[in-house]
C-alpha cells in the first residue's frame, strides 16, 4: 500500500489504533498534533506494525503501509517500499523492545529492526521509549546499530541521554523532548467529581494497562489504614489488561488484586474500570482525582506516559522511585515512596490527604511543570528537529481563533477584570482599560467573521463605558461588582485607552447606531483635559485617527499634531546615540508610543512623525529581541537608560502592543523585516519567550497573566486574554490582506 497524494510526508513508524497499545495512542496524538499545527505541505502518514493479534484492525487512511513484527523479510522490503515513494521526507521510528521481531538469548531485543535501517535510504529519528539502564549484551548491541545508522535520536529525560551516552556509547546526535500530554485547564477536582457521583469521596487513582509490574497490591494494603482515618477513601484503578499478559495469563493479576481487596474488607474502596480507555476518558478520571499514585516496580522505567498525563492535570502525585519519576517529581510536585512498601504508601496518602493547603501547592506546581509537556509544544519540538534534517521551510498556522475566554469573564454588565484560572474573580470588580480593549477585540473579530454576537458584546462594553462616563467629560476606571463607581481613583492612561476604543468603534462603520453612539461619547471624553503624559497621548492620537475617519476635521488634526509633536519633543530631549527613545526608562505598553507616531503620520503626512517613530521602534526592537526571541521589558524592574533590563514579570499587553506596532509599520513602510518581526514577537504567546512555554491557552482560548521567572501566570485574566486576541486578530487581517489603518 502506498501514498497517493502529493503531500510532503513524515512517516510514523509504530503500533497504532485500534490497536491497543500506549505507544499506539502516543504516535496518533503526535500525529495529529503535528498536522494541526505545522506545514500544509507535510503531513504524517503511518506505518502501522502489527502481530499475530492486530492483522484484521481496521486502520484509518492516513496508515499507508503495515508490517508485521515476525517476518523478517518484510523489514527490507517495506523499506525498498518507502525509498520509492518520493513523497515520504523522513522516517520517524517510535521504539520499545516487544514491539518488533527478533529474540537473541532468551531476550526481546527487536533486532529484525535492523534490517530496515540497513534498507532504508531516508534519513530516520529514532524516540527510544524505554532503555534499559543495565542491559544485557544483546540488547546493547542492537541498541548501538540501530543509534549508528540513525539520523538522530530522542529520549524523554535527560536521564536517557546519560544512558545512552555513559553505558551504552552511543555517537548519534540525541534530542529530549518529553512525553507530550493533553492541554487541560487546571481545575480543582471537585467540580468533576458530581459527574461520576463521586462528589463525597476523595479520590486516589492509577491508571494504565494493567499487569503484575504494576504493583498495584501495594497500595491496596496500604488502605486499611488510611481508611481508618478517611473513611470517603475511594482508589480508582483503571484499564484494562494488556493484551500481551491477557493472551498468555488472562485475568490472574486482576483477579489476585480483586481478592486481596475481599480479605482486606476493601470493596467499599477500591474500584476497577477494566477496559481500555481513550485519552478523553484519562483526563475524566484524573480531573475527579485527588491522589495520583504511580505504582511501577520497575526501577529503570525511563518514561511513564501516566505519570505525564497526572502532571498535565495539575494532581498531586505520590510514587516510587522510578527514573522518571526522580526526574519529574520534586517535592514541590510529590511525594517519592519505597518500593513494595504499603506502610511507606499509606504515609505519604495520610500526609497529603490531612494537609489540603500542601495538596493545592502541590497541584499548582505540577501543573506549572508540565506546560512545556502539551502536545502543541511537543509537535513544535519535533518539528524543529525534523527541519533540521531535511531543510523543508517552516509555514506553521496560527491559533484558531476562539473566544471563549473572553466570553467566559463576560457577564451583563461588562468583563471582569481578574480570574482564578479561567473562572472570573467577582471580587475584582470590573475596568475600563479591560472593556475598552474587550471592545476593539470584538470589532476586529466581527470585520473578520461577521458574527451577531458580536455586536451583543460590542454594546455590552460601549454601555459600561457609558457607565462611568462623567459630567466633566471623565471615564473612570475602577468600577466594584456592585457596579459602584471608584471615583476616588482616576487614571488617565484608562481615559485615553477608552478614547482609542471609542475612535476604533466609530470608525469600524459595524452599524450607524454603534458609530454615532461611540463618537458621542468620544467627543465629550475629549472634553476633559488629560495630563501630559507619552501613553496618554499615544493611545488619544490613535483613538484620534479613527474617530478622524468617521467624523474629519480640521480640530482633529491639529489635536493629532500637538500630541504627536509632544512625543517628538520628548525624543528629542531623552534621545541619545545610543538611546533613541522619549523616556530615560522603557517601562509598559512602550511599542504604543512609535504606533501612535505612525498613525500621527497617515493622519497628517508629517514626515518627522514616521521618521522618530522607525527610529524608536527599531531601538525597541534592539532591546527586545535576542535573535529570534522576543524577550520584553519586565514589569519588576522595567529598563532604565545604561542599566540592567529586567526581565521577568512579562506582560501579554505588551508582547501584544509590539505585535500591532510592527504589523503597522510593514504595512506603511512595506518594509519586509518588519513582518518577521511581527510574526517573531507573535510567537512569545506560543512559547517562544524566557520560559519556552505557552503563554496562550488553546484548550480555554485565555491567556495566562504574565511569564515569571520560573513559569507563566497560571491566572487568565480579562488584560491578558483580551490583548492577545488583538494580536491573533491584527495578524489576521494583515494575513488576509486587509489594512489595519
Amino acid at each position: 500500500m502506498t501514498a497517493t497524494d502529493n503531500q510532503q510526508s513524515i512517516l510514523f513508524m509504530s503500533t497504532f489504533p485500534p490497536r491497543e497499545c500506549g505507544i499506539a495512542t502516543f504516535t496518533r496524538d503526535l500525529a495529529r498534533a503535528f498536522d494541526k499545527q505545522f506545514n500544509p505541505l507535510t503531513k504524517s502518514k503511518i506505518l502501522a506494525i502489527n502481530n499475530g493479534s492486530t492483522q484484521e484492525l481496521e486502520y484509518p487512511e492516513d496508515v499507508i503501509f503495515q508490517l508485521t513484527d515476525s517476518d523478517i523479510e518484510a523489514y527490507s522490503e517495506i523499506a525498498e517500499n518507502i525509498n520509492e515513494n518520493k513523497n515520504i521526507k523522513l522516517i520517524h521510528i517510535q521504539h520499545e523492545f516487544g514491539l518488533f521481531g527478533g529474540e537473541q538469548g532468551g531476550h526481546k531485543t527487536g533486532h529484525y529492526l535492523i534490517r530496515f535501517m540497513e534498507a532504508i535510504q531516508k534519513p530516520v529519528v529514532i524516540t527510544f521509549h524505554s532503555i534499559v539502564p543495565k542491559p544485557v549484551p544483546e540488547i546493547k548491541r542492537v541498541v548501538h546499530q540501530l543509534a549508528k545508522k540513525a539520523a538522530c535520536i530522542i529520549v524523554m529525560t535527560e536521564t536517557g541521554v546519560k544512558i545512552l551516552r555513559n553505558i551504552y556509547g552511543v555517537k548519534t546526535d540525541i534530542g529530549v523532548i518529553p512525553h507530550g500530554i493533553p492541554n487541560v485547564a487546571f481545575k480543582p477536582s471537585r467540580e468533576f467529581k458530581k459527574q461520576l457521583g463521586y462528589e463525597e469521596r476523595l479520590i486516589l487513582s492509577s491508571f494504565g494497562m494493567m499487569n503484575p509490574d504494576k504493583g498495584y497490591e501495594h497500595v491496596i494494603a496500604a488502605l486499611p489504614r488510611v481508611v481508618e482515618k478517611f473513611a470517603n477513601v475511594l482508589y480508582l484503578i483503571v484499564g484494562a489488561t494488556h493484551p500481551i499478559v491477557r493472551k498468555h495469563n488472562g485475568e490472574q493479576y486482576r483477579n489476585f488484586l480483586k481478592k486481596r481487596v475481599r480479605e482486606l474488607n476493601l470493596q467499599n474502596h477500591v474500584k476497577f474500570y477494566n477496559k481500555y480507555i481513550n485519552t478523553e476518558e484519562i483526563v475524566r478520571f484524573l480531573h475527579v482525582t485527588d491522589i495520583y499514585i504511580s505504582t511501577g516496580l520497575n526501577p529503570g522505567q525511563i518514561t511513564s506516559g501516566t505519570l505525564s498525563y497526572a502532571l498535565g492535570c495539575g494532581k498531586a502525585i505520590i510514587s516510587t522511585p522510578f527514573l522518571h519519576a526522580k526526574d519529574a517529581i520534586s517535592p514541590e510536585r510529590g511525594i517519592l515512596v519505597r518500593f513494595r512498601d504499603p506502610e511507606s504508601y499509606a504515609e505519604a496518602i495520610i500526609r497529603l490527604l490531612s494537609d489540603e493547603g500542601l495538596r493545592r501547592s502541590m497541584e499548582k506546581a505540577a501543573y506549572q511543570y508540565s506546560r512545556h509537556m502539551t502536545w502543541p509544544e511537543v509537535a513544535k519540538a519535533h518539528e524543529r528537529l525534523y527541519r533540521e534534517i531535511i531543510g523543508y521551510s517552516k509555514a506553521s498556522r496560527l491559533p484558531e481563533i476562539k473566544l471563549e475566554q473572553l466570553k467566559r469573564l463576560t457577564d451583563d454588565f461588562g468583563i471582569i477584570q481578574f480570574a482564578r484560572r479561567t473562572e472570573p474573580d467577582t471580587d475584582s470588580g470590573y475596568t475600563l482599560d479591560d472593556n475598552a480593549r474587550a471592545m476593539i477585540a470584538c470589532c476586529m473579530h466581527y470585520n473578520i467573521f461577521r458574527e451577531e454576537e458580536n455586536l451583543n458584546d460590542i454594546k455590552r462594553f460601549l454601555e459600561f463605558i457609558r457607565y462611568v462616563l462623567q459630567n466633566d467629560g471623565r471615564l473612570f476606571n475602577y468600577v466594584k461588582y456592585n457596579k459602584e463607581i471608584e471615583l476616588n481613583k482616576w487614571t488617565d492612561d484608562a481615559h485615553a485607552r477608552a478614547l482609542w476604543a471609542l475612535g476604533f468603534l466609530s470608525s469600524s462603520k459595524l452599524s450607524p447606531e454603534l458609530g454615532e453612539e461611540a463618537a458621542t461619547i468620544f467627543k465629550e471624553a475629549m472634553n476633559h483635559d488629560v495630563d501630559d503624559h507619552p501613553r496618554t497621548a499615544a493611545f488619544t492620537i490613535m483613538g484620534l485617527y479613527s474617530y478622524n475617519k468617521f467624523r474629519p476635521s480640521a480640530e482633529n488634526i491639529k489635536e493629532i499634531r500637538k500630541l504627536a509633536n509632544y512625543l517628538t519633543a520628548l525624543y528629542d530631549k531623552n534621545s541619545s546615540c545610543d538611546w533613541h527613545w522619549f523616556e530615560n526608562k522603557l517601562t509598559y505598553s512602550n511599542a504604543r508610543l512609535p504606533e501612535a507616531l505612525i498613525y500621527a503620520y497617515l493622519a497628517t503626512k508629517e514626515e518627522r512623525y514616521l521618521e522618530v517613530a522607525e527610529k524608536t521602534l527599531n531601538h525597541l526592537c534592539n532591546v527586545c529581541f535576542e535573535g529570534s526571541m522576543l524577550v520584553l521589558v519586565g514589569n519588576n524592574g522595567w529598563y532604565r537608560k545604561r542599566k540592567e533590563k529586567a526581565r521577568y514579570d512579562q506582560q501579554p499587553v505588551d508582547a501584544s502592543s509590539m505585535v500591532q506596532a510592527l504589523l503597522l509599520a510593514y504595512q506603511v513602510t512595506e518594509k519586509q523585516e518588519y513582518m518577521e518581526l511581527a510574526r517573531m514577537a507573535f510567537q512569545w504567546f506560543l512559547g517562544k519567550n524566557s520560559l519556552k512555554m505557552p503563554v496562550y491557552d488553546e484548550t480555554s482560548g485565555g491567556c495566562h497573566d504574565g511569564v515569571n521567572t520560573t513559569h507563566v501566570n497560571a491566572n487568565e485574566g480579562a488584560e491578558s486574554t483580551a490583548t492577545y486576541l488583538i494580536a491573533r486578530l491584527a495578524m489576521e487581517f494583515v494575513e488576509q490582506g486587509r489594512k489595519l489603518y
